[in-house]
């Protein structure tokens, strides 16, 4: 038997990012049933074709991925291409999707939230280039699951997925792959390995912070195996079903303990860290924190260097929070420059459509054409490759940059597990008032003008409104406010401020200190802390 009776339940609509929920309500009996028959329901079924399968080796990954085979195989799948242990990289899975030719794939990740029985779960869609399933398409999973009584299942023993190679599931194929070849040998073809591997020789030291998380057998394959780094240069690098505890979010408050070593008397040359599914990443110099927002604008103007982009770039593209550094590096070289909404699919069409080759997000995300995700380990990466051609410091390099396009001050202020109801009538009442804002004063800054975010898509016309409350300032000062998508439980509000500073003077103060006036006349504007009885952020990048 391989029907089963079933009734919806509330709340499977995905995000940005997929669904994502506690592990105990993905734990239900039915409930990831549910929601992957709707998504198979979405796509027009999957008989015939081949999917990708893998994930961040969270808690309830490996369980997940068995029930997902047993439903591809009673859904006629000629075939599932499943990393080893159920891992995969998200970058990785991307790139298996479109190198294998595969209809499409199924991620088993939060990202970057924690894992464990009582932390975050998720499941996404990735469509036939390797990237987040469309609005279009989720929004078809969410109408499929509110309607769905009975998904498909074989009844069959559990697969083994610890040994790589090719068993039948029923009549389907499930064919188990390492999950870093294929990946690394991409990062090999798109760098300049030789140059890196000289590097190591030469004495450069590295720590890589892999959080527990997925990137650990890529970051030891690549950086110590390939590339010569001393053993011991990758931190954390197995992953656990709880990340260790850690909550896997590469930034200066979660990977406390690289920071701590980076600032110290005793620094590497250079450091890194990634996220739970291996597509996020923080860059650290010695001394000095690499904002995501510089990070892109820096791998932008420097792209030239790497093989893979020698030839130049076709554009750059960067979310609407993220800040408008790139956009003059863009303007140097003479390339479009595209804003975008949240959500790297919005970057996927202009990708697939020819129109960018670089483009990022401020929440640690960088990539390229490459695949269709962001992939944090090519951005340290294409770090390392910089240095390696230019013979300079992370501090040199950023130092070099602010000279050369002046400096984008910038912070993100996230406002973690809010009421929700709290979060949307304070942004209700923003909005209510965004036309009046204009001319006025706060902190002795004036407003230019303030809107709410819509994004017209280039290449399918699409609209996707509602992304985003913007206030900006005379002089090129601006604020964002949005809420995340990629929580569980609450609402977190998430602010981003930025100052330009053209510069020669003023280009080595403290980002918080530089963006005081900034953050002084949000809060008169919105009232955050009073509305929300917040004494500050819960976390500060």
């Amino acid at each position: 038997m391989t029907a089963h009776a079933t009734q919806p339940f509330e709340g499977q609509k995905p995000g940005t990012s997929g669904l994502r929920k506690k592990t105990p309500i993905f734990m239900q009996p039915g409930y990831l049933e549910n929601f992957v028959q709707s998504t198979f329901d979405a796509i027009d079924g999957v008989v015939g074709k081949t999917l990708v399968l893998g994930g961040d080796g969270r808690y309830f990954g490996a369980e997940a991925a068995q029930c997902i085979l047993k439903m591809a195989a009673a859904n006629g799948a000629a075939r599932v291409i499943v990393g080893q242990g159920a891992w995969l990289s998200t970058p990785a899975a991307s790139n298996l999707i479109r190198q294998r030719g595969a209809d499409g794939g199924l991620i088993l990740s939060a990202s970057h939230n924690p894992g464990g029985p009582n932390e975050d779960f998720g499941v996404k869609y990735n469509m036939a280039n390797g990237g987040p399933a469309p609005e279009a398409v989720t929004a078809a999973i969410f109408a499929r699951t509110q309607e769905i009584t009975s998904y498909k299942k074989i009844t069959a023993p559990d697969v083994k997925l610890d040994m790589v190679g090719e068993s039948h599931l029923a009549q389907m194929v499930v064919e188990v792959v390492d999950p870093v070849a294929a990946y690394a040998d991409m990062m090999e073809e798109i760098f300049d390995f030789k140059a890196l591997r000289g590097l190591f020789h030469e004495g450069f030291t590295m720590r890589m912070d892999s959080m527990c998380a997925i990137t650990g057998p890529y970051a030891v394959e690549i950086f110590e195996n390939r590339l010569g780094a001393p053993k011991g240069t990758v931190v954390h690098e197995q992953p656990l079903p709880d990340f260790g505890g850690m909550h896997p979010d590469p930034n200066p408050t979660w990977a406390h303990e690289l920071m701590a070593e980076m600032m110290g008397p005793e620094a590497p040359d250079f450091g890194a860290a990634s996220d739970g599914d291996g597509d996020r990443n923080m860059i650290v110099g010695r001394g000095v924190y690499v904002s995501p927002s510089d990070s892109l604008a820096v791998i932008a103007a420097n792209a030239h260097l790497v093989p893979g982009y020698a030839t130049g770039l076709k554009g750059v593209a960067r979310s609407m929070p993220t800040s408008a550094a790139v956009d003059r590096v863009a303007v140097a070289l003479g390339v479009d420059c595209y804003e975008t909404p949240t959500g790297w699919k919005f970057f996927g069409n202009l990708m697939d459509a020819g129109r960018v080759s670089l483009c990022g997000e401020e929440s640690f995300g960088t990539g390229s054409d490459h695949v269709r995700e962001k992939d944090g380990l090519w951005a340290v990466l294409m770090w390392l490759n910089i240095i390696a051609a230019r013979g300079m410091g992370v501090a040199e390099i950023m130092a070099d940059h602010w000279e050369e396009y002046g400096r984008n001050y910038y912070s993100r202020h996230d406002y973690e597990v809010l009421p929700t109801d709290v979060a949307n009538a304070m942004l209700g009442d923003l909005r209510d008032r965004l036309e009046s804002l204009k001319g006025t004063q706060s902190q002795g800054l004036t407003v230019e003008s303030a809107d709410e975010f819509s994004y017209t898509d280039p290449v399918d016309g699409s609209v996707s409104e509602g992304q985003g409350f913007r206030i900006l300032f005379e002089g090129g000062s601006r604020v964002v406010l949005r809420l995340s998508g990629t929580g569980t439980e609450g609402a977190t509000l998430r602010v981003y401020l930025e100052r330009y500073e053209p510069g020669p003077e003023g280009l080595a103060a403290d980002p918080q200190e530089a963006l005081a006036p900034i953050i002084a006349a949000t809060e008169e504007i919105v009232g955050i802390r009073a509305r929300t009885g917040r004494k500050g952020p819960d976390v500060i990048t």
